[in-house]
């Protein structure tokens, strides 16, 4: 059972889609798990057939506990079955084809011992931080080999395909290995780290095995050929002087240095510490010179070359940006999309929105009116709040609408919680929060899950209209224009009027064309009528 959430310590089955004997391939949509956040869709690591479910539907299964065997078709899985029936549960009985021996193969087997890396306490394994991901980058080691560490330490931070998060210690011990440097990349569910007693873990034999995927005799004859790869990361050089660099390549800085440096944006190689030895301190961050260092729009500024000469840049595609493209490159040519446009009156918007700004604690916006006249439209056209599950479709009662917010690397849609039924102020304060969290790269995974529709704004940057992809597992994104100044015709006379253009993308699978169309009625009736909205 993969830990889904940060804070997640156990799974409900919500549904398996796949039994006993189903092949399956790498992807292939295995269960429904309910966390202590949301319900996630696991997908498949591996091709094969399904040998073992280690629970029926509802039941609670804790995390990296069996959740499932993949192998091959007639394979014997007893050994597997009693390794993880050890902490008290009895094996269950499976029924297994015998595989046909072969005694030389069953010599070399019985001469090979293997590790089952997940049934070792000392060994952290790299935890799936979000619902998409599939690695992560070690944007910060927190702690270093010899390290003591208690529960709750922190011991990294991780770039995951959503954010940069904090990963805490799970127990006590000595940090002993770190799986990577600070940059690289590491699998989920690969060796993270180890933690334990200095002396009594053989940590060469624990790395040998995860590099060859368990095998120890295999990883013991490799590691003879190949020296094992330092995870000291390399020192690094900076145009300020001299930076205090410990032994084992980390540059030295207090705790609050760093935290102040990362919420900055400021590279700590290129700060010169005035503290002990060089050590990078508080007031080294608060009087570090931006300008002294190359800004972003000097680093991807194109260089000057001579007229008619080619040239360009390569930037590594983000952890974030690999997400976005595939999740939005599944839902464009996997859900068909069909649009609906209709134009708003907003005068009488305008109007409601500038009384309400002169009691209100937080200024509101025409984001926040859009968003509130959505949620109370959805209770009125459930089939609008719902969502394809392939053999159903599921009618959400609760309406969790997810604001797309733009950053530096891509889009973000944290998620207004139960927007129905929140005020227009609490719905701002929220919305302000999370735009200025996703900024900040300080979104949890519980900000962004569980959306059942979704809005998309560009009238700020003067969008007259435009269309959006569906943000799934949603059936509908709302995409909003620009208020603009145009003629309308009112009591047969042409006046200035305040239009607004907004375009709904709609998963036929989920949605006819009547039924986006008489939501979308009714979220014109509110918006140009925002009295209705408090009755």
């Amino acid at each position: 059972m993969p830990r889904l959430s940060d804070t997640m310590t156990e799974g409900v089955i919500a549904a398996w889609h796949k039994k006993v004997g189903d092949k399956v391939k790498k992807g292939d949509l295995l269960a429904d798990v309910e966390t202590d956040k949301a319900t996630m869709e696991l997908e498949s690591y591996k091709d094969g057939v399904i040998l073992y479910l280690g629970g029926e539907t509802g039941s609670k299964i804790q995390v990296n506990q069996l959740l499932a065997v993949v192998g091959r078709e007639g394979e014997d899985i007893s050994d597997i079955l009693a390794r993880h029936s050890q902490g008290g549960a009895s094996a269950p009985k499976v029924e297994s084809k015998p595989v046909e021996e072969k005694k030389p193969e069953a010599k070399a087997s019985s001469a090979t011992s293997a590790i089952d890396l997940k049934s070792i306490p000392e060994v952290i394994l790299m935890p799936r931080l979000s619902d998409t991901m599939t690695e992560g980058v070690i944007a910060e080691w927190h702690k270093k080999p010899g390290d003591p560490v208690k529960k709750g330490d922190l011991l990294a931070d991780i770039e995951t395909d959503k954010a940069t998060m904090e990963l805490e210690s799970y127990k006590d011990g000595t940090f002993l290995y770190a799986g990577a440097a600070k940059g690289e990349k590491i699998k989920v569910n690969d060796l993270l780290c180890i933690i334990g007693d200095e002396g009594k873990v053989d940590v060469e034999k624990i790395v040998a095995a995860a590099k060859s995927g368990g095998n120890v005799q295999a990883a013991a004859e490799a590691s003879v050929e190949e020296p094992q790869a330092s995870s000291k990361p390399a020192t690094p050089e900076s145009d300020e002087g001299e930076v205090a660099v410990g032994e084992d390549g980390r540059i030295k800085a207090s705790p609050l240095a760093r935290k102040l440096a990362a919420e900055k944006g400021i590279d700590l190689s290129k700060v010169k510490g005035s503290g002990d030895n060089g050590r990078i301190i508080k007031r080294d961050i608060d009087n570090y010179k931006p300008e002294a260092a190359p800004t972003k729009a000097d680093r991807t500024a194109a260089p000057v070359v001579p007229a008619g000469q080619e040239s360009f840049d390569e930037v590594n595609v983000s952890q974030m940006r690999k997400t976005i493209a595939r999740r939005l490159g599944e839902s464009k040519f996997s859900a068909p999309h069909f649009y609906l446009t209709v134009s708003i009156d907003m005068d009488n918007a305008i109007a409601a929105r500038s009384k309400m700004n002169e009691i209100s604690p937080v200024k509101i916006s025409f984001n926040d009116i859009v968003l509130k006249a959505c949620a109370i439209a959805l209770k009125k056209h459930p089939a609008v709040n719902s969502s394809w599950r392939g053999d159903t479709i599921r009618v959400n009662h609760h309406v969790n609408i997810g604001v797309a917010v733009a950053v530096d690397e891509g889009l973000l849609v944290p998620v207004v919680r139960n927007a129905d039924l929140k005020t227009f102020s609490q719905i701002a304060e929220e919305v302000k929060t999370f735009a200025k969290k996703a900024k900040d790269k300080k979104l949890q995974p519980s900000d962004w899950e569980g959306s059942t529709f979704t809005i998309s704004n560009l009238g700020m940057f003067g969008i007259d209209e435009f269309t959006a992809i569906i943000n799934p597992p949603d059936a509908a994104i709302l995409a909003v224009g620009a208020i603009q100044q145009v003629p309308v015709v009112k009591n047969g006379q042409v006046v200035p009027g305040n239009v607004m253009k907004v375009t709904m993308s709609c998963d036929h699978r989920v949605i006819d064309g009547a039924t986006g169309a008489a939501f979308l009625q009714t979220l014109k009736e509110y918006l140009e009528e925002p009295m209705k909205m408090f009755i």
